[in-house]
């Protein structure tokens, strides 16, 4: 019998212990019990994410869809998975997942804009948790290269990425949003 310690010995944090994290203006999350901190994000970060903030609230007022949220902003998917995404949306169909505090379950649309530090794993951690709780799209924002990578629900998993790029002039629409179409030309401008 070995001395070491495996993976299964390692304690799992849960919502009660993220609630005791510090209020540091940095970016903390729970994924499987596991602590992640990420810091302030950039400028281009930061103008990608109004962009597509201003653009997906105004088609949800205008269709009465449901509700978009920027982080942070607390998802709740089990005890030991919370997550800031940077922006979500919520359907009226999902309503019932906003409480005063957080979102209690997955949202319809979740979408990550990367950054250094979370490149890869928004793209893999994040993207199989979401894939795992339930989120019927995921949008893997990449300001670096203008690029979007877009994941739809295929029954349990998500089917093989969409890629869309500004240089194409490609169009962001989805299912989960009836009559959206966002030009990634829109997106990227600073």
């Amino acid at each position: 019998m070995s001395a070491g310690h495996s993976e299964h010995d390692r304690v799992k944090l849960t919502y009660d212990d993220f609630l005791l994290f510090p209020d540091d203006g940095k970016r903390h999350e729970l994924i499987d019990g596991e602590h992640y901190v990420t810091p302030s994000p950039n400028v281009k970060h930061q103008a990608v994410l109004g962009n597509l903030y201003i653009l997906l609230s105004a088609w949800a007022k205008h269709e009465r869809a449901g509700r978009v949220f920027l982080a942070p902003l607390d998802v709740v998917l089990s005890r030991f998975d919370i997550v800031e995404p940077d922006l979500l949306y919520v359907s009226n169909t999902r309503a019932k997942t906003l409480t005063t505090a957080n979102v209690q379950g997955a949202p319809d649309l979740v979408i990550e804009i990367a950054s250094p530090s979370t490149h890869s794993r928004d793209e893999t951690i994040k993207r199989r948790l979401y894939e795992r709780a339930g989120v019927l799209e995921y949008w893997f924002v990449d300001p670096e290269i203008d690029v979007v990578r877009v994941y739809r629900r295929d029954g349990d998993h998500f089917a093989r990425a969409v890629e869309l790029s500004r240089e194409s002039h490609d169009v962001l629409t989805s299912p989960v949003c009836p009559g959206l179409a966002i030009p990634l030309d829109s997106v990227f401008s600073e």
